[in-house]
């Protein structure tokens, strides 16, 4: 009784869970973009591809893995409403929405290569090849607006910054998909993608500053943030990494380039964290404190969390390593 009364009124070991969950959500969130984002950037990039075995190879590279990378996606919901319920259903009840056309976009997404290989005449593959590269485009594109609505507390579905950071987080894919897609392919498709990158990478650049620029005008409430010390770090250090990727791309250094594009995604999403934080909805005026469950279910959580994410570190562990190396030149989806 005393231990179950002592985990209902203090936190495990004294630490701050709740800042540790704050913590927990945004990563599990960064997992996703960085996984999932090189599937959206892959189903990008389909769209330069004419020739039909390239369109395949394309296909064929991710198959093993894009349906494994929405499970981020599953867990970032469920952490979030786990540890902050009140953010969740406001957060889904506003900009429910949103939420479906996200929902839309990676349905559409994931069903569009398994349709496209169904049949072999062209109209067919023409239109699921085009429904594959909306979905993939679409998909990253309204994240990115939900992201911008939860940042600046906003409770229109479609605003300015929205734009912006959707398109930036389009950019970012395409740049994480040709860092995929170096490591997996080889010859000329490999040589071909490093252009696109190339241009991802400036388009990215261009809108991190284009963002920064509209969030300082458009909300006023974060320019002392946006000035801080860790903000202005971690806005450095993703320069720093756009120069190594672009270098370690250019010199054919495809793992260095695929770690460094990691370090883009995380990074970004520690801006945005950095920005929210201690708020966690702003059109509530909730913090991370007052929006955190009672004790007793965190800390159960915690527990729970601790002895499940191993579990799904070592899944992708071993997901990812029965799929490592290149794909085959005759190999499809």
């Amino acid at each position: 009784m005393t231990d179950v009364g002592t985990l209902a009124s203090d936190t495990l070991f004294g630490l701050p869970l709740a800042d540790i969950w704050f913590g927990l959500v945004f990563f599990i969130l960064g997992m996703f973009l960085f996984l999932d984002g090189f599937d959206f950037g892959v189903g990008i990039l389909f769209a330069t591809r004419d020739d039909k075995h390239e369109r395949e190879q394309l296909l064929a590279a991710i198959t093993p893995f894009w349906d494994g990378n929405e499970v981020w996606l599953v867990v970032f919901g469920g952490a979030l409403f786990a540890a902050f319920p009140a953010v969740y259903a406001n957060l889904f009840s506003r900009h429910y929405l949103l939420m479906f056309a996200i929902l839309g976009a990676l349905i559409l997404r994931g069903l569009a290569p398994e349709m496209y290989e169904q049949r072999e005449d062209e109209p067919w593959q023409k239109w699921w090849g085009r429904a594959f590269i909306v979905g993939s485009f679409t998909a990253p594109f309204f994240l990115g607006i939900f992201i911008a609505n939860w940042l600046l507390g906003t409770t229109a579905l479609i605003t300015l910054p929205g734009i912006v950071v959707g398109l930036m987080l389009v950019a970012l894919t395409v740049v994480d998909g040709v860092a995929f897609l170096r490591l997996k392919t080889r010859n000329e498709l490999r040589d071909d993608v490093r252009t696109d990158g190339s241009r991802a990478l400036v388009l990215y650049l261009i809108l991190v500053v284009l963002t920064l620029g509209v969030v300082y005008i458009t909300a006023p409430e974060l320019r002392s943030a946006l000035l801080s010390p860790l903000v202005v770090c971690l806005v450095v250090v993703n320069l720093v990494l756009t120069g190594i990727y672009a270098v370690a791309t250019s010199s054919n250094r495809y793992y260095e380039a695929f770690v460094a594009n990691a370090g883009l995604v995380f990074t970004l999403v520690s801006i945005v964290a950095s920005l929210m934080y201690p708020h966690i909805d702003r059109v509530e005026g909730l913090t991370v404190e007052e929006a955190i469950v009672s004790t007793l279910p965190l800390n159960i959580m915690s527990i729970g969390a601790a002895l499940l994410l191993p579990l799904i570190f070592l899944y992708f562990g071993v997901l990812y390593s029965v799929f490592s190396g290149p794909i085959k030149a005759d190999e499809s989806y």
